[in-house]
Formats: structure tokens, sequence, C-alpha cells
């Protein structure tokens, strides 16, 4: 596969799809981690993963994820069983089933060409060794890659600090001023595979929080054989030479929630709208929709969707849920499945990716997403997230082109009665006092 990696480096993602027209589409098992040094803490019990591998880590404010992975050939990294412990739960908050890409569609303004990534190429089978300076103080794990026919150094799992958990000038039990502040941390898996002359990153962030990021970034070149003229390319060589396509990336994530350990759970769409004048400022009124029947949606202003959990609930008596976040996206209306930014199906084990789905065991059904949300009552739902951008070259993309990222987040709400972060002389300021 080396050598068909280089030609593809070469020729481009336009020939990729012609070299690698068989490529290996299952599960890759994976083989023994590198830098044991750096190796998260002692893993769960293995059996639990199956033919996945394990990751266990704590943080240092005492939050602990778990988690299985392995390697799509289509999909590239998959997590599995992911589960969130902050200091002061009994127990593990299972929360998601799965969570892997769907697809990474990638149509260029000219209209002359349009690569379906996972589908026609696929993230696993061109995987790319990962070198410690990219994964500071972090474990590296190889997969053995069948297309390639070598091991390839596909993981890394590290940690990485991202700034303020809190901050607050506040008062201890005397009366006495008191300031509360922490810095916060994330538990990063990443792995990166090459397609064409992009070279794309999956990455997970675990936070201490309790916040899943789940975001892909794209480096790597511009492609030259995909330049057009005035009107669809941005000129990136001397004067008016050069003109680079403008084209998108839209980029689905499948996730398959497991909220406290049930797959049944309840989806609800909030809206806030204004319903008047006070005295001091508008009147928001916010509503909330039992989404029962599978839904194709578009973001809107004040809209916002929770994953409810009907198995467990916080102290406070809560039900947990999880809050999808999303980033600015510009999702491309050319085609129906990508003209929506959120769509929630009934679970099927053989609807894997956004498009191009060929699993036979959905023969009928349609080939990507859009086809899915056709009224079906949600008792085991899967949020499908869209999140686009529409890349317009400018000069300083060459070369490397810097990485530009793309995702969402997953927010806890309710998961726990007070932030997990909370100091311990703080524990008691939970609600108003009485």
């Amino acid at each position: 596969m080396t050598h068909i990696l280089n030609a593809r480096r070469a020729l481009g993602a336009a020939s990729a799809l012609l070299l690698l027209p068989a490529l290996f589409t299952g599960a890759m098992t994976s083989s023994a981690a590198a830098a044991p040094d750096a190796a998260p803490d002692a893993a769960p019990d293995a059996a639990r993963c199956g033919t996945a591998r394990p990751i266990t880590k704590t943080l240092p404010s005492g939050t602990r994820w778990t988690m299985c992975w392995r390697i799509s050939g289509t999909k590239g990294l998959v997590l599995e069983k992911i589960a969130y412990q902050p200091k002061k739960e009994p127990k593990p908050v299972t929360v998601l089933a799965s969570a892997a890409l769907a697809q990474v569609n990638v149509p260029y303004d000219s209209g002359e060409v349009e690569y379906n990534d996972l589908s026609d190429i696929g993230f696993g089978n061109t995987a790319v060794d990962i070198s410690p300076s990219e994964c500071p103080g972090g474990a590296i794990s190889s997969v053995y890659i069948p297309q390639q026919e070598l091991n390839v150094k596909a993981l890394c799992v590290t940690t990485a600090p991202h700034g303020y958990a809190y901050r607050s000038d506040d008062y201890d039990a005397h009366g006495n001023p008191k300031k509360y502040t922490a810095q916060g941390s994330d538990l990063v898996v990443f792995s990166v595979s090459q397609l064409g002359w992009y070279e794309y990153v999956t990455q997970w962030n675990f936070s201490d929080d309790g916040t899943i990021t789940a975001k892909v970034g794209a480096t790597g070149d511009l492609s030259p054989n995909d330049y057009s003229g005035e009107g669809t390319g941005w000129p990136i060589g001397k004067g008016d030479h050069d003109r680079a396509t403008s084209h998108y990336h839209s980029v689905f994530w499948r996730l398959d929630f497991a909220l406290d350990g049930s797959s049944k759970a309840k989806v609800e769409q909030y809206d806030t709208a204004k319903a008047g004048l006070g005295t001091g400022s508008a009147i928001l009124k916010t509503t909330r929709t039992a989404v029962t029947k599978e839904l194709a949606a578009t973001s809107a202003l004040r809209r916002w969707w929770r994953v409810v959990s009907t198995a467990g609930k916080n102290t406070d008596q809560h039900p947990r849920s999880w809050e999808l976040v999303q980033q600015h996206s510009d999702h491309y209306d050319a085609h129906a499945y990508t003209s929506k930014d959120v769509y929630f199906t009934q679970y099927r084990a053989c609807e894997q990716l956004a498009s191009g789905n060929s699993d036979p065991a959905c023969a009928g059904r349609g080939t990507s997403v859009d086809r899915w949300t056709n009224g079906e009552t949600l008792t085991h739902p899967v949020m499908w997230v869209n999140v686009g951008f529409h890349h317009i070259p400018r000069d300083e993309d060459q070369t490397p082109m810097p990485m530009h990222w793309q995702g969402f987040q997953l927010a806890p709400r309710d998961v726990t009665a007070m932030s997990p972060l909370t100091p311990d002389a703080l524990a008691g300021n939970n609600g108003q006092a009485h």
C-alpha cells in the first residue's frame, strides 16, 4: 500500500479513486502500544471491549473517562462504550454506545469533481503514522492496515490543558475573601488519514467537566489538479494565476447513545422566541418539543436539541441528558442529505454512513441519511451531525495548509447536580438557600 499512497500523493485525490477500487472496509485489529510510560491508567476489563482496545484515563481533577477504540477501514477511528465518571459519582455514567465519522463529502465549486472520502476511499485504509512529536506526553498505538499490508502507528492518546475550568471571587466559611480558580484538562484521542493532497485529523476531546468535543481538522496541501477559472477559484500564485478551486467539506458524525446503559432515550428540541417587552428587556419564552418521530432538522436562532436518559437521574432527581452544541456551519444545499444540520433516526445496524451506505441489509431503504427520516417512532435514537465548511482558498493556505477545524460538542446537562469540578468548600451551594 505504501507505493499506492506515494502514487496518490503525486497524482492527487482524483487518482486515488482509481488506485483504490476495492478498499478494505471492516474493523482492523490493533497491536501493541508504543510509549508505555505515557500510557493511560490501568485499562478496564479487556473482555468488555471484545476485539477493540480499551482506554481509561483519570484527569487531574479526578474525572475518569473509559472507552474502547478500533479502526474501521471505512470510518477510521471508532469509539465505543464511552463512559464518564466525575470524582464524586459512585459509578461511571454511560454516554455513548458508539461514535464515529459517517461521511466527508467534498464537492468542488467548478462542478467538475466530487469526493465521498469515507465510502469511496476510507479513513482507516489511508491511516498514516503519528510521530511522538505529534503526541506529546501520550501513548501511540499501532494497528495492522490490510490494504497497506503493514502496521501503522495510527492512534494517539494524550492529555492537554484547555485553560480556565472556573474562576470565582467568593468568600470562605468564615466570611473572608477567597478566590476559587482552576485550570481544566482534556483526554485527547486522535488519528490521521491522508487522502490525496489532504490530510485529515479525526479528534475527540473528553473534558474534565464532562464535555465531549468532536472535530475534524484538514491540512496537507491544496490539490494542484483541481484548479479553475475566475468565479470558482481564488488566485494563490503570482498575479492572476493558479486559481485554486473553492470547495466544500461536509463532515458527518454518527452518535449512538446508551445513556445510563440504556438505548431507550428521548429527544427534545428547544426554541426560544421573543414574547413581548418587559420593564427592562425583551421577554423571551423557551418552549420544549418532544421529538417522537424521526427528524431532519436545520439550525435556527436559539434552537438546540438534547438526548435525555430514561434510565437515570442526578441526585437532584433531574433526568440526565446531553445537549448538542453546534458551531458555525455552512451546510451544502446542493444535496438533500447535506442540506440539514442534524438528523435523528431510529437505530438500524445497517445504517452506518450518511451517504454511500452500501450495506446489503439496508437494500431498498436508500443509501443516505435523508432517506431514513421517514416518520418512524424514535425508541432508540441515533443522532447524525453535519458540519459544513465552504473552503475558499487563500494565499496563506500554502504550504503546508494551516489546519482548519470543524466539529461540535456534546455538553452534559443535569448529568450531575452541580459542576463535577466544584471545590469541596462550595459543595453545599446547590440551589438557593432555604
